[in-house]
């Protein structure tokens, strides 16, 4: 997959707009690492990486997030957080951004719905709002409209979450010319309550 260094900074400038957090970047942003922290204590997760379909690894077979592989791959630990997996762990998230490709698509199996594969396993974690897209993503936008949401949101805290992503859509579009087209901001959307 290609390397994805917009990512870093996405990272931290949403980091900096929520007063800080823990970032898991490079070696440490696998799937050991954070299956082995108390994601409950995080109001807000950032997912910034590749997102998979079911159909993109026929042999694996449901949709992934891209984490960074081990060594020596594992059952546990082989670089792609499954959807299954997902499932399975703690959270208590008010807003989880999977800021990558496709994270809307549905879970593989035939006639199944948008929305039945990364979004539906979030919710089973207990995440309350997760931004998700509908299709592949350009990287620069996308890291322009995930930080200029939270931006949003730190210069008017009472607004909702759909409000300042669909702010930080409008800024897009006003400030650079070149993302005006809709492959640029409209790919993602907020499911959840919004607020």
């Amino acid at each position: 997959l290609t390397p994805l260094p917009d990512t870093a900074d996405e990272a931290a400038a949403i980091a900096a707009a929520l007063g800080g957090g823990d970032l898991l970047m490079e070696m440490e942003a696998n799937e050991q690492v954070l299956k082995q922290k108390d994601l409950t204590q995080y109001r807000n997760l950032v997912f910034a990486t590749h997102g998979l379909m079911a159909t993109d690894l026929v042999e694996f077979g449901e949709p992934a997030l891209v984490m960074t592989p081990p060594l020596k791959a594992s059952p546990e630990n082989d670089g792609l957080l499954s959807a299954s997996e997902i499932a399975q762990l703690k959270l208590n998230a008010d807003w989880v951004l999977l800021s990558a490709c496709n994270t809307a698509a549905p879970d593989g199996t035939p006639g199944a719905e948008g929305l039945s594969g990364l979004a539906k396993a979030f919710f089973h974690a207990a995440a309350r709002n997760i931004l998700v897209s509908h299709w592949s993503v350009v990287s620069a936008s996308t890291v322009e409209l995930t930080t200029g949401a939270f931006r949003q949101l730190q210069r008017n805290p009472g607004i909702s979450k759909a409000r300042a992503v669909q702010r930080s859509m409008l800024e897009l579009m006003d400030q650079n010319p070149s993302y005006r087209h809709p492959m640029y901001w409209a790919p993602f959307i907020i499911v959840g309550d919004g607020r």
